[in-house]
């Protein structure tokens, strides 16, 4: 299928319209300004973070000749839109979350995080090493777009509730925010899923309209303010084990690069990874802390309800299996998972295991 049924037959597709009202890219004398809309609201830690450190590696590395004008939601288009935005030309690139765009194609999925997916290490190595950056630009030209991998939230917490969930049938009813397959395996539990942009959750939980939700890790939930309103937070998270972050550049524009300012935009984007997954995991256990020591409560879902999020969640990845670049993009993700998971488990995850052991803590 093409870009333009895809635009025309998915659910963002109606924002392409409202998005030629922008502004064409800017050039100013001497340098190439790319406008870069995201789905952060300016200073949200960990996701608006990876933005602001790939905004400053161009900017420092393209040295007068490009640099990027980051906007946050609302400034040009809403969290949601940047897609078409820059789908269609009227931005030149955006930084979000591809899982949002599994309407348009739901292999998107893999390259931010499925349900019992990867971890940030197994996911570059798919990523990097075993095909998948390829296939992300497989899907990335079906919408004129170039994807880089952009920074990554790490394992994502289960979330926050107003009340704790005992069994799998506490999740029936419940009002709650969780995007990509993750939320699809919620529905199939019974939730009432919805997808609400991350500046709008504060108000949303504090308000009632959600029972709970899931947002990314302690540093990012603690500066969001979760705490103030719900008590139980779940540690462990079936559903974003590594979450990518991604960069995307509109096609056209990026094809007009000279390459050496496509060599900047790439490298770039992996030393914001890096700078970005670093400084969230090595800062998660201090706010954790900070939040029991407001009165949270840090719990792990029992067992039956993992086994709950696991049945459920085969359903969900299989149901798609019908679109042949879905099922070509799966394939090589579990292949490289597989073969990633086989040596991790028996050297890091043994390996830590015996330091708990041996040296404690």
């Amino acid at each position: 299928m093409d870009r333009r049924s895809f635009l025309k037959n998915s659910a963002l597709g109606g924002s392409a319209a409202a998005a030629t009202a922008l502004a064409a890219p800017a050039y100013a004398q001497g340098n190439r300004t790319l406008t870069m809309v995201t789905s952060w609201p300016r200073g949200f830690a960990v996701l608006d973070d990876a933005a602001s450190a790939f905004e400053n590696a161009v900017n420092a590395m393209g040295d007068g000749e490009i640099s990027i004008d980051k906007k946050t939601p609302g400034e040009l288009v809403g969290a949601f839109e940047v897609f078409d935005a820059v789908s269609s030309g009227q931005a030149d690139m955006y930084h979000s979350a591809d899982y949002y765009w599994g309407g348009q194609h739901p292999a998107y999925n893999f390259f931010t995080a499925v349900p019992f997916g990867a971890t940030a290490q197994e996911l570059y190595n798919w990523y990097y090493n075993d095909g998948g950056q390829e296939l992300h630009d497989e899907l990335g030209t079906i919408f004129n777009m170039k994807p880089f991998q952009c920074g990554n939230s790490g394992s994502q917490s289960g979330g926050w509730f107003r009340e704790p969930i005992q069994s799998a049938e506490d999740f029936n009813g419940l009002r709650y925010r969780m995007p990509g397959q993750g939320g699809q395996v919620l529905g199939k539990l019974g939730a009432s899923v919805q997808n609400i942009p991350g500046g709008e959750l504060y108000q949303a939980l504090s308000s009632g309209a959600l029972d709970g939700l899931e947002w990314v890790g302690p540093l990012a939930d603690e500066r969001a303010g979760f705490q103030e309103v719900a008590k139980y937070y779940y540690a462990a998270g079936f559903h974003e084990p590594g979450s990518g972050l991604i960069a995307s550049v509109n096609l056209d524009v990026w094809n007009e690069l000279s390459p050496k300012h496509q060599a900047i935009i790439e490298n770039a984007a992996k030393s914001a990874t890096i700078t970005q997954y670093s400084q969230t995991m090595a800062s998660n256990g201090a706010a954790l802390e900070r939040l029991k020591a407001q009165g949270v409560n840090v719990l792990n879902f029992p067992d039956d309800v993992w086994d709950a999020f696991g049945a459920a969640s085969k359903e969900v990845r299989d149901e798609p299996m019908g679109d042949p670049l879905y099922a070509k993009v799966r394939e090589s993700f579990e292949a490289s998972l597989a073969n990633s998971s086989s040596w991790i488990q028996q050297s890091d995850g043994f390996y830590v295991a015996q330091r708990t052991r041996v040296m404690g803590g």
